[in-house]
């Protein structure tokens, strides 16, 4: 039996990408779902889909920038499914800009969803995965959650913050032993529509990139499918791993962190000059 049958999975972000390669992958495995993203349309898509497999599927449009929508929705969850084992802090936005012309509100946006919306996540789910007596957090980072790059640094901020968020809790909840895991996620590129949706400033131009093709360019160096990804991900979660790299580029750059602790910064630096041109 797979450790997710007849099991509850919560799922952020679930209307595209990971989130609903995530959705379809649990589905197939009878696992019912509680799906949430702002994106009502790919929301449905995901959900036709995942009933269609023969499980439980409930949906509600949840900003997970919204502490009270995310704890209601949590809340709910048990209502609808009388418990909750998994939840999976997908959902996610992206920028590119210099931290210098980067303004204080794009900054707050970026933050309020991909770390906030981990923290709320996390937070709002953690008594209901303890009362199940077999839970598991799973927070979704990044490879920029492991090393910095050139235009990304609120989304840096954010996915290292995710890192160590969960670094921590896993630690916590091993001393309490409460019967809840948690997993850190770090994902290299994977075929989304992120790069094709993030905001772009035209202050990237100071670092000799183009605003028009930066996106383009990006999405490019997306090797990965979601499938794959989402395929990695279960995989650890049944292993319990601490962390989970997704892809091999996120290898690369685990090994060129470790082998150059700082130098990396020059490798990556040039890199972007020469991905951009």
């Amino acid at each position: 039996m797979s450790k997710f049958a007849n099991k509850v999975a919560a799922i952020t972000g679930a209307g595209s990408g990971i989130g609903r390669a995530l959705a379809l992958d649990l589905a197939s495995r009878s696992c019912q779902l509680a799906l949430c993203d702002i994106d009502e349309e790919g929301l449905k898509e995901t959900a036709a889909e995942a009933t269609g497999r023969g499980v439980r599927v409930t949906t509600h449009k949840v900003d997970v920038a919204d502490r009270h929508a995310v704890h209601d929705w949590a809340d709910q969850v048990v209502v609808d499914h009388g418990t909750v084992n998994f939840i999976f802090n997908n959902a996610g936005v992206a920028m590119g800009s210099t931290i210098e012309g980067m303004s204080y509100e794009d900054f707050e946006w970026l933050l309020n969803t991909n770390l906030w919306g981990v923290v709320y996540g996390t937070k709002a789910f953690l008594p209901h995965l303890k009362d199940s007596g077999d839970g598991h957090i799973i927070n979704v980072s990044s490879i920029f959650g492991l090393a910095g790059v050139p235009t990304q640094g609120a989304y840096n901020a954010a996915k290292f913050a995710v890192r160590g968020f969960t670094e921590c809790l896993r630690q916590e909840l091993d001393m309490t032993r409460c019967g809840v895991s948690a997993t850190s996620v770090h994902p290299g590129g994977v075929k989304t529509s992120i790069a094709r949706s993030a905001r772009m400033n035209s202050n990237i131009g100071d670092l000799g990139m183009d605003t028009q093709s930066s996106n383009e360019k990006f999405e490019k160096a997306f090797i990965t499918s979601p499938e794959k990804a989402a395929r990695s991900i279960l995989r650890a979660v049944e292993k319990k791993q601490r962390r989970v790299l997704v892809g091999p580029d996120a290898y690369d750059y685990v090994w060129m962190v470790r082998l150059l602790p700082s130098r990396y910064q020059d490798v990556s630096r040039r890199f972007a000059k020469f991905a951009m041109r």
